[in-house]
């Protein structure tokens, strides 16, 4: 299906406030980046987030995989609603080894009730830029907390 683009070079407020409210997020040091066409959550290398051989956890490439696409849903979504993850599938693809992280969240298709997404994380070290992760799952419109 055509891709929808949820954000322009800013991001939109409601998402920032939203992105403000998780703390797992502060956990992980990420930010939301500006980007067209897609929401990008960028995540440091960080000492807490490593796992026994010494690359980061899955867990940080879901998180903001899975937060990411979650926003590139929610930009869909009317004013007065919110979204959780319905499912989502990871695939693994390299450790995840490098300076910082990317997630790129994008809307595959939005429907009236669920919302298809998927998710590309990157490891980026200098000019070196590769894919560690795809994620494709479900989003759901919910009431606001």
């Amino acid at each position: 299906g055509a891709q929808i683009s949820p954000m322009t070079q800013t991001i939109p407020p409601r998402l920032q406030a939203s992105f403000d409210r998780q703390s797992m997020m502060k956990t992980l040091g990420a930010t939301l980046v500006p980007a067209e066409g897609a929401v990008v959550i960028r995540a440091p290398m960080a000492p807490h987030l490593l796992q026994q051989q010494g690359a980061a956890h899955a867990a940080l490439a879901f998180a903001i995989g899975d937060s990411a696409a979650g926003y590139a849903a929610l930009a869909t979504m009317p004013e007065d609603r919110d979204v959780m993850t319905v499912e989502m599938k990871i695939n693994l693809l390299a450790p995840a080894v490098g300076e910082y992280f990317e997630a790129v969240g994008k809307v595959v298709r939005a429907g009236k009730r669920l919302t298809v997404v998927t998710a590309e994380v990157f490891a980026i070290s200098g000019a070196r830029r590769k894919t560690i992760a795809l994620l494709q799952g479900t989003m759901i419109p919910v009431d606001p907390a």
